[in-house]
């Protein structure tokens, strides 16, 4: 029996494409008011490029989408600025919040916020994500018990041990868990190949499920249910799910230390 669910993030709930668009945009726009010179040099599509030269280079980031960026953010700022360290540190930081911001402006699917509501009533819910969205600004945490990224757990999927991780915090065998998400490599296989059960989202219908695809749906809402039909309802109160997700908070503050 299936007992919690996993949910990949981006290009599950929400289109992540347009949201890239728009921040590395926000960011093109701020570095012209703020650094004209590193705006002039590094327009949005060389950036574009230096960042995946940048993940070419450092695999050892894989996990890290978020160093990526920092890291190609500081070669064009050292590149337009030269020596002048401080305004290259301010600068850098500066502009990765302006692209998180931007990042962060994402439309879920149309029937994410139902399906998840749905979801989350009948068995705990967490977010297990490769990308570095953070569900708290995108007020959907309240249907999550946690969420664990790549970034954070310093592996991504599709490696087994981040899987187990989630199983871990979840109190449960990976047999109990299903893992569901669009990617047939980090998501699909990833979770199969990790004794979780995997169900595939896929919104395009265009090719067959593989073999590595316990469940297939169109959308969350089918996903959702699914759960509905093959799982009892909650018997636990509001209050003990308010409790369990500030206990999950509160270990995940302590393995990353209070700042």
């Amino acid at each position: 029996m299936i007992r919690a669910v996993t949910l990949d993030l981006d290009d599950t709930l929400w289109a992540i494409a347009p949201a890239i668009v728009r921040a590395e945009q926000r960011m093109d726009d701020w570095l012209r008011r703020h650094f004209p010179a590193v705006a002039t040099r590094w327009s949005i599509p060389r950036l574009r490029e230096l960042r995946d030269r940048v993940a070419a280079e450092h695999p050892e980031l894989a996990h890290d989408f978020s160093a990526q960026r920092r890291l190609s953010l500081r070669h064009a700022f050292g590149d337009s600025l030269g020596s002048d360290h401080h305004a290259i540190d301010d600068g850098v930081e500066a502009a990765f919040v302006e692209f998180q911001h931007g990042r962060h402006e994402i439309e879920p699917y149309p029937e994410v916020l139902d399906a998840l509501a749905r979801i989350a009533a009948r068995v705990p819910l967490a977010a297990l994500t490769n990308g570095n969205a953070d569900l708290e600004r995108l007020r959907m945490a309240q249907h999550f018990q946690f969420s664990l990224n790549a970034r954070e757990f310093g592996r991504a999927k599709p490696d087994a041990a981040i899987f187990h991780a989630a199983c871990e915090r979840l109190g449960l065998a990976p047999s109990s868990v299903l893992h569901a998400g669009d990617d047939l490599d980090a998501d699909v296989r990833g979770a199969h190949a990790a004794g979780l059960t995997s169900a595939w989202i896929d919104r395009h219908g265009k090719i067959e499920p593989p073999a590595e695809a316990h469940l297939h749906f169109g959308c969350l809402g089918a996903l959702a249910d699914w759960i509905e039909a093959n799982t009892p309802e909650q018997t636990s109160s509001p209050a003990d799910k308010a409790r369990g997700r500030r206990d999950d908070a509160d270990h995940l503050r302590h393995r990353q230390g209070v700042r």
